[in-house]
Order: structure tokens, then sequence, then C-alpha cells
């Protein structure tokens, strides 16, 4: 299934994004957005799923900046 996520930030200090996922985001989980890394706080759906298709809503709070070392590591993945 993919998941387009609209994230939006709590505060509105950051403008969130909207993503193409293949896993559902749940509460706990972190994203990083830019070079900021979130926690999902909720996740709410906008319409029922269709076919292999669903749009959801994610609040997330900020954690922390991406550093030098998780990007190397991500892309050796």
């Amino acid at each position: 299934m993919i998941y387009k996520v609209s994230f939006v930030v709590l505060g509105g200090e950051h403008p969130g994004a909207i993503k193409n996922l293949y896993e559902r985001p749940k509460v706990g989980d972190r994203i990083e957005i830019g070079r900021t890394v979130f926690e999902v706080v909720e996740v709410h759906e906008i319409m029922p799923p269709r076919d292999d298709f669903q749009f959801l809503h994610a609040t997330v709070k900020p954690v922390g900046e991406v550093t030098d070392t998780q990007e190397m590591q991500e892309q050796q993945k």
C-alpha cells in the first residue's frame, strides 16, 4: 500500500511536508523532513483506503537535527 501523508508540525515553525510512504506511520515513529527529525504524535485517516492507496494526516513534533553521521549511514544503505 502507498500512503500519501500530510505532515503538519506542531507550533507551525516548520512548513511540514507531503510524502509518499510504503508503511503507515504510527505514533512514536521518527521521520526526516529536510534536515530536521520529527516524532509522530498522531495519525488520522483523511479518507478510507482505495485499492492500494490511502491519504493520511500526521501531526509531528521536532526532536532534533540530522547529523552528518546519520546522513552517511543512510547513504550507505
